[in-house]
């Protein structure tokens, strides 16, 4: 019962959120079929939220389609970083039983009517004009200029039986399906909300600069061999504004082995000495005054041939920043205030470096995955302990993330 309750506080709290015009999202509290309306779209707020980061309630509510004539399609996002159009259907249920237990039919699946939409129809095969929202989508898809580098992709926020992608191809018009059941909405909306993480960083994109750069495109490569697992340590500079738009999208899910935290990152007296440097130099003093970043990661990859001169992509998966939190939150600091003034140039020419440790992951037959996992989980823990050893951390923090405590979690 305490998850489904929870999950239905934050409902409450994302409808708080919508201005007092939008009065379907504020029904009285006895109007009890309004209310589950309310919740059904604020539903999808959560989803918005917790998947794509998506901040702000007017920029969510752009996304949502729900209602009279939608053609199947409650919601959509456009993933510009993957190249992926996402299709939503949604069935929120009103009780505890039903969202754990009551599944969506083949019927609602197979009403979507992607196909025509995305094909430029205007109307349902009744002849139906469909609304004004789903319109809009078709204008928003309609303006990208490299559509053709784009996929589909159908999430289903609801309850189904395990069925091959086959068989959900054939129910949803032959788009990749993705089932969002109850356990998948617990664990990753839910949980991540209430820890403070809102949405998991499973890949991000980095751009660098190849400018003053010398020999191998700027990066220095070398593997590592501990009892524990293998490594290999990436080196280089990255511009402080991707550091800066890392940590202000992703928050505490980048955090997750910081033994500080984001909430803990506010109040340390270095975050002044941090941000005077990036405020009050023109030059790029930063990368010699600042010790720099750890980051693990599972995967990395960077790519110079991007079409642009000087120029280079980074590619991190499941990046997680053990060492320099208090870097990263000043800049996301900094950030924030150059969002409101809409004045990026304080980061103008300004790098920082950071050391990337990836995962080389271990192909011996006589040990199984747990095993592997556990001893990948100790090293980050000594890693953890190792490079936070330079200021006072209280006990407290370190022990919330103890590699045991966070695979509970």
């Amino acid at each position: 019962m305490i998850r489904y309750e929870t999950l239905i506080r934050i409902l409450d709290e994302l409808r708080k959120e919508a201005p007092k015009e939008y009065k379907k999202y504020h029904p009285e509290e006895n109007n009890f079929e309004k209310l589950n309306e309310a919740r059904s779209k604020a539903f999808i707020h959560l989803f918005l939220k917790g998947m794509y980061g998506i901040e702000k309630f007017h920029d969510r509510e752009s996304f949502i389609t729900d209602g009279s004539y939608d053609g199947g399609i409650d919601a959509y996002y456009i993933d510009k970083e993957t190249k992926e159009i996402i299709f939503i259907q949604s069935k929120f249920r009103t009780n505890e039983n039903n969202f754990e237990n009551k599944e969506i039919t083949y019927d609602e699946l197979l009403s979507m009517d992607i196909n025509r939409i995305i094909s430029g129809e205007i109307t349902d095969e009744r002849g139906n004009t469909y609304n004004t929202k789903i319109s809009k989508m078709q204008e928003e898809i309609n303006k990208i200029h490299d559509i053709g580098r784009y996929n589909y992709k159908i999430i289903i926020l609801a309850n189904l039986k395990e069925k091959t992608n086959v068989y959900l191809k054939k129910l949803t018009g032959g788009f990749p399906t993705d089932i969002f059941n109850f356990e998948k909405c617990y664990k990753q909306l839910v949980f991540p909300v209430i820890s403070g993480c809102f949405f998991n960083a499973e890949e991000i994109r980095i751009n660098l600069s190849l400018v003053h750069k010398d020999g191998n495109e700027g990066r220095i490569g070398y593997t590592v061999n501990t009892e524990l697992s293998d490594c290999k340590i990436l080196v280089t500079f990255i511009p402080l504004i991707e550091i800066a738009k890392i940590l202000y999208k992703y928050k505490n899910s980048v955090l997750k082995y910081n033994p500080r935290g984001f909430l803990g990152l506010k109040n340390n007296q270095v975050n002044p000495q941090i941000a005077d440097t990036v405020k009050n130099k023109s030059t790029n003093e930063f990368a010699l005054f600042n010790n720099g970043i750890t980051i693990l990661s599972d995967y990395t990859e960077i790519n110079s041939q991007v079409a642009k001169k000087d120029r280079a992509q980074l590619i991190i998966m499941n990046p997680q920043i053990i060492n320099g939190g208090q870097t990263a939150f000043t800049l996301s600091s900094l950030y924030e205030e150059c969002i409101q003034n809409n004045d990026f140039t304080m980061f103008d020419e300004k790098e920082v470096l950071v050391k990337i440790i990836t995962f080389i992951e271990d192909d011996q037959d006589n040990e199984d995955i747990e095993t592997i996992k556990q001893k990948k989980l100790k090293l980050i823990e000594n890693l953890s302990h190792a490079t936070n050893e330079q200021s006072v951390i209280s006990e407290k923090n370190r022990r919330s993330n103890e590699a045991l405590l966070v695979s509970y979690q």
